[in-house]
């Protein structure tokens, strides 16, 4: 419920928390109560909605002007380019900090001079993206079935490192085991994958400074890049 508060636009009524919690709107008096007796600042009551004023669970920050334009724009390019489980991630960061500003700080916050908007559209991805990159967090190996930019379709193993967000679309960095290299992947023209058991640990970060000073070293030096697939 605290997220709630914290993330829809105020004031909130009851039947807005029960229908979100799917409970019924004696549970959300009996919880706003508790939520008071706790330390929240709830303004507000039934029939008149709710508005969180203070929110005893996260601790007060501050930040200079430019400090919040930066948190701001950082945030609103991840709700434009991530994918959706990153997304909704990203407004829950927003509105957990917003929810834990001084007023005035707060009023900073939503009117941010700053923007970040995507006007054209990415390629559709068929995959799960956030499995992806939860597979590169825990270094396991991950099954690919891949079409190149001649339609060749194949299928490999690979260590997934990172995952770049360019401009017009995802790309995957990893160490390909067929090709036993560097490889970079599209994310758009991954059709499938699959999370394997087998592990890598602990060899990514290592790897993916040795890939990002590959992809450096091609650029300084006008070689031709890391190849894809």
């Amino acid at each position: 419920m605290m997220q709630l508060l914290r993330s829809l636009p105020p004031p909130i009524k009851a039947a807005r928390l029960a229908q979100e919690l799917a409970i019924s709107k004696r549970s959300i008096y009996r919880d706003i109560d508790s939520l008071r007796a706790t330390g929240a600042v709830i303004d507000g009551a039934a029939g008149f909605g709710y508005t969180l004023i203070e929110d005893p669970a996260l601790p007060p920050m501050m930040f200079n002007a430019d400090e919040m334009e930066a948190l701001v724009l950082g945030l609103r390019e991840v709700i434009a380019v991530g994918d959706p489980v990153l997304a909704a991630s990203a407004v829950d960061v927003l509105a957990k900090i917003r929810a834990c500003l001084p007023e005035r700080m707060r009023l900073q916050m939503q009117n941010a001079v700053l923007h970040a908007k995507r006007f054209h559209v990415r390629p559709e991805i068929a995959i799960d993206v956030a499995a992806l990159r939860k597979a590169a967090r825990e270094e396991r190996v991950v099954h690919i079935h891949y079409k190149d930019v001649k339609g060749m379709v194949s299928e490999r193993d690979v260590w997934p490192l990172s995952i770049v967000f360019m401009d017009q679309t995802l790309v995957l960095l990893t160490k390909c085991l067929m090709r036993n290299d560097f490889r970079v992947f599209r994310i758009d023209r991954i059709s499938h994958m699959e999370t394997r058991e087998k592990s890598f640990r602990p060899h990514r970060v290592a790897l993916l400074r040795d890939c990002l000073d590959r992809i450096k070293h091609d650029a300084a030096t006008y070689r031709a890049p890391i190849k894809q697939g």
